[in-house]
């Protein structure tokens, strides 16, 4: 019974390495946000909060605004819809946070 649990922890901990591994997947291009002139004037500083989906060539196919001040959000999603990542097998999520 002990070396069954001992199997089954090994396996679980083997397979939860793979996921992690797949989801991290290099930049190859990126490109940092513009300070809106408007966040200037405020002095409005903070991180905004995107979850991105990226194509199995690199390229990131759709954004999500997660959190962070809406000022600032409009910003992070131009300049990361033109990040490119490296190549995969298949389509990969993350969420990336950028800090103003």
């Amino acid at each position: 019974m002990a070396r069954r649990k001992h199997i089954l922890l090994a396996v679980a901990l083997l397979v939860g390495s793979a996921v992690a591994a797949d989801q991290e997947r290099k930049i190859v291009h990126r490109e940092d946000p513009e300070y809106p002139v408007v966040a200037a004037k405020m002095n409005l500083h903070g991180t905004v909060k995107l979850r991105i989906w990226i194509s199995p060539g690199g390229t990131v196919r759709r954004l999500e605004y997660i959190g962070g001040h809406p000022l600032l959000a409009e910003s992070a999603l131009k300049a990361v819809k033109n990040w490119t990542y490296e190549p995969h097998g298949k389509e990969s999520s993350a969420v990336v946070e950028l800090k103003f």
